[in-house]
């Protein structure tokens, strides 16, 4: 077993803890792997109540995946990368089809594949060292695990806002926005763990007695801009509401997207926009991992990892460079079911 992730059970909770603290606990295949075989044992198990989630040691609940795996596999025939989507979506789907109550604990980083394993719990704890995002777009990939159903549920047109900036949430705005059910000051935590050990069927009751009223959410001061600046579901069309408008906020949004992959922000928008419409969480799954096997072998991935994880000088080359230049036909292909044979399943 990996020391990555502590399984145990205490008292009626089965625990998964992430425990890679000098990666800020991000995923790697092992951690999935171990994390779903332990659900599948809780769930036939009538001595687990309930699932907690949070980390062991160190700064962060989960900064995401692993990046530098994946390019490495994508630069390849991008095998591991597909067997590390495909394992990781089942984790997905399992934890929000879960029929045991599950309370993720996002205290600190939690980003990509750590928003991915805390949107699926019943309940969500953020404090005041949450940083809720899902930044990919600067890396040439796409707000994924879950993100098109999760993100595409969001009021107005915050979700896109956020898929395609990857702006970094606070724990006080997580919650504001329904990403969060409870906001904790992480001084509680410990007795909050403590007492949902002590009696996991009073979840819910213990998050609320233990809450505080968060600060302002300062975002959702800016909540009607974004529902006006980020209404379209054309790359082109945001970028032209932005350059539009001589507000100090469009200017920093307008910034900050052309910075980002235009390919990825394409898949960002069409991926949004086909979540809304899904009938189920699978179908989503489906969905995801036919675009993540593509684009996670695609230029702009591998050079988004080179210029920000590998070489760190933030000078990502896209290619297409601009909005225009990616054309409808790309992100067709992007988007074609995969041949039932390789398709993703459910666990």
């Amino acid at each position: 077993m990996s020391h990555d992730l502590l399984t145990t059970t205490e008292g009626a909770v089965g625990r998964l803890r992430l425990n890679r603290p000098k990666a800020l606990h991000a995923l790697n295949l092992s951690m999935c792997e171990g994390m779903l075989i332990a659900l599948e044992a809780w769930r036939t198990d009538a001595g687990v109540a309930a699932v907690m989630l949070d980390h062991d040691e160190g700064r962060g609940f989960c900064a995401g995946g692993d990046i530098r795996m994946l390019s490495e596999s994508g630069a390849g025939d991008g095998a591991a990368a597909r067997a590390f989507f495909h394992t990781e979506y089942r984790l997905n789907h399992r934890l929000f089809a879960y029929a045991k109550p599950t309370v993720a604990f996002m205290d600190g980083v939690t980003m990509g594949g750590g928003v991915g394993i805390a949107l699926p719990c019943r309940w969500r704890v953020a404090t005041e060292h949450t940083r809720f995002a899902m930044p990919e777009t600067g890396i040439g990939l796409f707000p994924d695990v879950g993100g098109g159903w999760f993100l595409s549920r969001l009021p107005g047109r915050v979700g896109q806002f956020l898929a395609l900036t990857g702006h970094r949430l606070d724990g006080a705005e997580a919650h504001a926005l329904g990403l969060a059910t409870h906001y904790l000051p992480a001084a509680a935590l410990d007795e909050a763990k403590a007492a949902i050990v002590a009696d996991p069927y009073a979840i819910e009751a213990i998050l609320d007695r233990l809450a505080i009223a968060p600060p302002p959410a300062t975002l959702l001061e800016h909540r009607a801009a974004i529902d006006r600046l980020f209404a379209s579901d054309t790359l082109e069309e945001v970028f032209a509401a932005l350059e539009a408008d001589d507000g100090a906020f469009a200017d920093e949004q307008l910034a900050v997207l052309r910075s980002k992959s235009p390919q990825a922000m394409k898949v960002s928008l069409r991926l949004l926009y086909d979540g809304h419409l899904m009938q189920s969480f699978a179908d989503e799954m489906v969905q995801e991992y036919a675009v993540a096997s593509r684009v996670v072998q695609r230029h702009d991935f591998l050079e988004g990892v080179r210029a920000v994880i590998v070489d760190k000088d933030n000078a990502p080359r896209w290619q297409p460079a601009t909005p225009d230049a990616v054309t409808d036909h790309v992100i067709d292909q992007i988007f074609a079911p995969l041949p039932e044979a390789e398709a993703w399943t459910p666990a």
